[in-house]
């Protein structure tokens, strides 16, 4: 279960020429059989009773090796599968949740592109990834290997917030932005703050704002503040689910606004960067190394 499933493809895909035929055989074999196990295990995990109670213990963990030390966002596709990218540079993975396996890695451009990236979303067969600033950088999915072409949008909401966290609302087709640190005066600075960009390619020329204040989303539970460090949509409510690394925190949301809930992440969970759910419901949420603790994948019942 803790063993780094980035690892264990890379010795895989990795091997060189100099390695002989029958150690690749070999090892390849060693991976499937390894993968055919975590896969079996998380299937049972899922087929035992749920015993509805809070926190949940995760049914499965998957550490990552150091490419993905700074993973951040998460997002899943029309089929199912789970993409993430690193912080700092357009690179961009598949990764096996179920298994705890990347399956592929593509990038942007032909040069690496650097920006502070913090989250990702898909929009049929569209992906955008959000940097801090508000732009967002639009592509379509690549093949392994493969450097991919994209767009940039300005969202010019830089001066608005910094933001950490970006997901697709098919009922208003407008993608959610989160902000982690509100930098608008005035009252708002007292609100969790998400903007909803229109598409195409925001379209419409303001953005909305859907703003929630801080002291209801912090509650009993004695945050400082809130700063969300992504959000996803459930897709069996249509409700905004976030997660806030600094405050270690979970949030439900209606699209109204209204507050569902806004507890503690399960414990072991160490500056949470990502979140997703599953269609079969499995909350997914990835945490970035932080000391000397490598980053890691940790999947749970949902909700």
């Amino acid at each position: 279960m803790r063993r780094s499933a980035v690892a264990l493809v890379g010795a895989t895909l990795l091997a060189g020429t100099a390695c002989r035929a029958g150690a690749r055989t070999a090892s390849a074999r060693a991976d499937s059989v390894e993968l055919a196990k975590r896969g079996a295990h998380l299937t049972q995990a899922l087929a035992q009773p749920d015993s509805g109670k809070e926190p949940r213990a995760p049914i499965a963990r998957w550490v990552l090796g150091p490419d993905l030390a700074e993973i951040s966002g998460l997002a899943l596709t029309g089929d199912g599968r789970l993409l993430t990218h690193q912080d700092e540079t357009g690179k961009l993975y598949e990764l096996d949740y179920r298994r705890g396996a990347v399956v592929k890695k593509f990038r942007l451009g032909g040069e690496i592109v650097r920006a502070d990236f913090e989250g990702i979303t898909t929009v049929h067969d569209t992906l955008y990834l959000l940097a801090s600033n508000g732009k967002l950088y639009q592509f379509m999915e690549g093949a392994n290997g493969a450097r991919v072409v994209y767009a940039i949008h300005d969202t010019n909401l830089k001066q608005a917030c910094e933001f950490e966290g970006v997901a697709y609302d098919p009922a208003i087709a407008s993608l959610l932005l989160a902000c982690k640190n509100v930098w608008t005066p005035g009252p708002i600075r007292d609100s969790m703050v998400i903007y909803r960009w229109k598409l195409p390619s925001g379209s419409e020329p303001n953005p909305t704002r859907l703003t929630v204040p801080v002291g209801q989303v912090v509650g009993a539970n004695g945050w400082k503040g809130i700063h969300p460090s992504d959000i996803t949509i459930d897709p069996l409510t249509g409700n905004y689910v976030l997660v806030a690394g600094e405050e270690n925190a979970l949030i439900e949301i209606t699209p109204s606004g209204a507050l569902v809930f806004s507890r503690l992440l399960p414990t072991g969970l160490e500056h949470a960067e990502g979140v997703a759910i599953t269609r079969d419901s499995i909350l997914i949420i990835s945490t970035e190394a932080r000391r000397h603790k490598p980053a890691a994948v940790t999947l749970y019942r949902w909700p």
